[in-house]
């Protein structure tokens, strides 16, 4: 049976588990028309549990991601439900059997999807927000003579510590459903993806954003209404063990953690030559604005500019929010318009 979306066959691919994952399968889709000297490339990489349906929003006429003038390829991330995850992989008794894939994993694959496809070997933008921008960010470092620009929106170039905290949290919250058995999901956690989205909402939205009710502009009636509504059932839609695949890519996400810099962040930071753009918002709870301080001094060359935003680590995904995709947009632009890094 054919899929409705492509499908790039990588084969048996080595991963920095020691594991090898066999017949891994990358899931993409594309916006707009290669031109002649394949320079017009921009890869939209899909943040957490979103899969590229999820973030064809900001592709369009006019916008900063313009098929008009671009050719967008959007790859889907490892455990998305759509490239190769634990509900897609016909692994015996998944579980822990399932090989962990780091970013560093899935952006080789990402890159060897557009070479033997297309022939790319440069990129003009790697554009990407959440986990999205953990793999900006990772283009940069793995192939710094391919990258011209990088937006990195909401994104960091290791998981901070607090971070993993919170990762910690909402997969627990999620495997106390007594469906969690034996390292497995025997069925679907209700319970565990209410509490999920009830603590994850308390994350991705700012105190302030909280405290002035500016869940109404959404509908809701009440904070409770909103939490039922908007947050209990977000996950539900997805496989809970893909969930917590995409989970451990996450909080093991390190653009340093690897042969190439050895642990050293600041080496893998400074190695980035593309022209970088760093857009934390100034209101996230988790991927914050002092993190992208740290990093930000050691790029060559980078702009930091937080979003205002009391929409928190949402406002990296402006689906509601006109103000933060107008302020998206404007930055992104300037730098597709600024030289490269390279």
């Amino acid at each position: 049976m054919s899929l409705p979306y492509p499908v790039f066959d990588a084969g048996n691919v080595p991963l920095q588990s020691g594991r090898t994952f066999r017949n891994m399968k990358l899931a993409y889709t594309t916006y707009g028309t290669l031109n002649a000297d394949r320079s017009n490339v921009i890869v939209l990489p899909t943040p957490y549990s979103a899969q590229h349906p999820n973030v064809d929003f900001m592709v369009g006429s006019g916008c900063a991601l313009d098929p008009d003038k671009y050719f967008i390829v959007v790859p889907d991330l490892f455990g998305n439900g759509l490239s190769s995850s634990p509900s897609n992989t016909p692994w015996p008794d998944v579980g822990d059997r399932y090989p962990h894939v780091t970013i560093h994993d899935a952006v080789k694959v990402q890159r060897r999807m557009l070479s033997e496809l297309w022939g790319i070997d440069r990129v003009k933008l790697v554009y990407g927000w959440s986990m999205g921008g953990m793999q900006a960010y990772e283009w940069a470092a793995q192939f710094p003579d391919m990258v011209e620009r990088i937006a990195v929106v909401c994104g960091a170039a290791k998981c901070a510590p607090h971070n993993q905290v919170f990762i910690e949290g909402v997969s627990a919250a999620l495997m106390a459903d007594p469906a969690w058995r034996d390292g497995v999901f025997t069925e679907k956690p209700v319970r565990g993806f209410r509490a999920m989205g009830r603590i994850y909402a308390s994350w991705g939205l700012s105190q302030t954003f909280f405290r002035n009710e500016t869940w109404r502009q959404l509908g809701a009636t009440s904070l409770e209404d909103y939490l039922v509504a908007f947050w209990e059932t977000r996950f539900s839609h997805r496989d809970p063990s893909d969930l917590l695949a995409q989970f451990w890519s996450w909080k093991h996400g390190d653009i340093s953690a690897n042969d190439r810099y050895q642990g050293d962040l600041p080496a893998a930071l400074s190695a980035i030559r593309a022209r970088t753009l760093l857009m934390p918002c100034d209101h996230d709870l988790y991927f914050q604005v002092a993190d992208s301080e740290i990093e930000f001094k050691h790029l060559r060359n980078g702009v930091l500019m937080p979003i205002p935003s009391i929409w928190g680590h949402r406002a990296g995904s402006p689906t509601d929010q006109p103000e933060d995709r107008a302020f998206i947009e404007q930055h992104v632009k300037a730098l597709l318009a600024a030289d490269s890094g390279i």
